[in-house]
């Protein structure tokens, strides 16, 4: 019962009082009923659950100074580059950022890490864990480096390191960074369209090929602001010097020597900007429509001229067979005969053969030829 001088305040086990007089912190209190002398009411006790371990309090600089959280709990003082990771029960349970904090230690287990932000990139074993905490991106930015991919590094400008494919977390509010994913499989563009005159003035529209890949992401990163249209500028350049050395008919015949050529010219270029030229190769040629119909003529007179001298050959070999079979039967009379037979044997397997005997001999000559 309380009295105009006397103060009661009753504290739980789980429980502390924060004991102010004039508004000064004097100490704490511990469980039990507490009889508070206080005639002009100058006293005040905030009572605060241990249940919740943290300690959340306006004057919570002062209540440290005093000394009275000593082995009771765990302060901590985190500078502007220091980070602090908290476990309750042994989970885990968020990341502070630099302040001044106290964890009461008597009825749970509190574990405090320390960590210096400096070096921007966070490292621990527990990464996953801790990055699926609840208010992580207040302190963290979470980067994803895909499959096939490797993500290059830098802080405040300066490279880093690159990084295979997983999951990583950087510390915010410390140092500017970027993180940049470079794709390490084959790929592929089209430089289409291309309008080139070839050495004989003519206008060709073409379309060319390109495949390549990333093999130094740092280099492709830092050369060029885009690597993939660096290198397609350096294709069509390539592609209307060697199309424009060449005339029509010589490069229409041997369109593989031009694709090795343009090759030469652009690998290097590739290699100073990461990546690595696998192969180019001509896939359109598109002739104007009047240089398409003399062509059309040209190749058509080509195969008429070749037609007529592959059918003058085989007249040429037929009579060639004929003259040398006649002269055969000429110098050998009985193979003469033989051949008689063959045709008068043709001729009565197939149709009817009527033999009329006239002149006087005529028969005995039948008869001695069969």
């Amino acid at each position: 019962m309380n009295t105009p001088i006397l103060k009661y305040v009753n504290i739980r086990s789980y429980e502390i009082g924060l004991y102010f007089r004039n508004r000064e912190f004097k100490g704490l209190l511990a469980r039990g009923r507490h009889w508070l002398f206080d005639p002009w009411s100058k006293v005040r006790v905030e009572v605060v659950s241990m249940r919740e371990p943290w300690l959340v309090h306006e004057k919570l600089d002062v209540i440290v100074k005093s000394g009275a959280l000593q082995d009771r709990a765990v302060v901590l003082d985190l500078k502007d580059y220091e980070r602090a990771l908290v476990w309750i029960e042994g989970r885990f349970s968020h990341i502070l950022p630099p302040g001044l904090y106290a964890y009461w230690t008597t009825l749970r287990a509190v574990k405090v890490e320390v960590i210096d932000a400096r070096k921007v990139r966070f490292v621990h074993t527990d990464l996953r864990v801790i990055m699926r905490s609840t208010a992580v991106d207040r302190v963290l930015e979470i980067g994803t480096v895909e499959p096939h991919h490797v993500g290059v590094l830098f802080v405040d400008g300066d490279f880093v390191e690159t990084l295979p494919p997983g999951r990583y977390a950087f510390w915010k509010n410390l140092a500017t960074v970027k993180f940049v994913q470079e794709d390490m499989r084959e790929a592929m563009f089209d430089v289409a369209g291309q309008d080139i005159m070839t050495a004989d003035k003519v206008t060709l529209r073409m379309n060319a090929v390109v495949t390549y890949r990333v093999v130094d992401a740092r280099q492709a990163v830092s050369v060029a602001d885009d690597v993939r249209q660096a290198l397609y500028r350096e294709v069509q350049l390539a592609l209307r010097a060697v199309v424009g050395a060449r005339e029509l008919d010589s490069f229409l015949t041997d369109k593989d020597a031009v694709a090795n050529e343009l090759a030469e010219i652009v690998r290097p270029r590739a290699k100073s900007l990461g990546l690595e030229l696998i192969s180019v190769g001509i896939r359109d040629i598109i002739l104007p429509g009047e240089m398409k119909d003399l062509m059309n003529k040209v190749t058509e007179a080509k195969k008429a001229a070749e037609a007529n001298l592959i059918v003058r050959r085989e007249e040429t070999a037929a009579m060639r067979s004929q003259v040398n079979t006649a002269k055969l039967l000429q110098d050998n009379p009985t193979l003469m005969r033989l051949r008689e037979l063959e045709v008068l044997e043709k001729i009565a397997a197939t149709s009817k053969l009527n033999v009329l005997l006239g002149e006087k001999g005529l028969a005995d000559r039948v008869v001695n030829l069969l």
